[in-house]
């Protein structure tokens, strides 16, 4: 084989190895802008975990337990977990929104805002106060370029928050003093962007290590808010109802 011959070899291989590992970054850059990367609904699982490492120690959390069962006002802590939009362990309130894209097709517009507050107000075993505020001008989304379409939709310049207040008790159930999970339905007043409707909750709540773990979600019609979701040239469909939801940890 002469020298010309064994460099041509040389060079094919090269490009070859070359080619391979440029169809192999593209596939991987495909991949990641086709998938659908919107974070997982609320799960009680996730929030009790969070509530067991990081919540007070067990000497404290049987005090908890044995001081008035979970009678008492309890109200959000926002030092328990974080709030990142990739790992939102703590407090948070949140939207999910089914989109169609074109060349990527059905995706989860998501958007989470970790600025909470309120409080819950136990009598008995019966859940009969609940205020919830959300900062929805810190709303971030799983695509950094909605995210101001996405305040701007829902008014955030005249109205910054969203809010939930229970307007019918909730009878939880002896359940609930033993940190046994507990499904309930929340009956109140869903107000964003300056408009209010009544709506019912899904909730699922339990107590562990001396936090109230709660999460909860609704489908809503956001024209029902005088909210017009964005769009955009990307966007070929976008549907005009979605979900609210929520993680919330409650201290006393």
């Amino acid at each position: 084989m002469s020298e010309e011959t064994s460099r041509r070899k040389k060079l094919m291989v090269r490009g070859g190895i070359a080619t391979a590992v440029l169809l192999v970054i593209a596939g991987i850059g495909v991949w990641r802008f086709l998938r659908d990367d919107a974070p997982d609904a609320v799960n009680l699982e996730d929030a009790v975990a969070v509530a067991t490492a990081e919540g007070p120690d067990d000497s404290v959390a049987e005090s908890v337990a044995e001081s008035e069962a979970v009678a008492g006002v309890w109200v959000v802590d926002p030092t328990i977990g974080e709030f990142t939009f990739e790992s939102a362990t703590g407090s948070f309130v949140g939207f999910r929104i089914a989109e169609e894209l074109s060349t990527i097709g059905s995706t989860t517009a998501v958007g989470r805002t970790g600025e909470v507050s309120g409080s819950i107000t136990i009598e008995g075993t019966s859940l009969t106060a609940t205020s919830i505020v959300a900062n929805m001008s810190t709303v971030s989304t799983n695509d950094s370029r909605r995210d101001s379409k996405a305040r701007s939709a829902l008014g955030v310049s005249e109205f910054p928050d969203a809010t939930f207040v229970l307007t019918e008790p909730i009878d939880l159930g002896r359940a609930a003093e033993d940190g046994s999970p507990v499904s309930v339905t929340a009956v109140g007043d869903l107000t964003i962007k300056g408009v209010t409707n009544q709506v019912e909750f899904e909730l699922q709540a339990q107590l562990a290590n001396g936090i109230v773990a709660v999460v909860g979600s609704t489908e809503v019609v956001f024209a029902d808010y005088g909210v017009t979701v964005p769009s955009a040239p990307i966007i070929l469909s976008v549907a005009d109802n979605g979900t609210i939801e929520f993680q919330l940890l409650f201290v006393r």
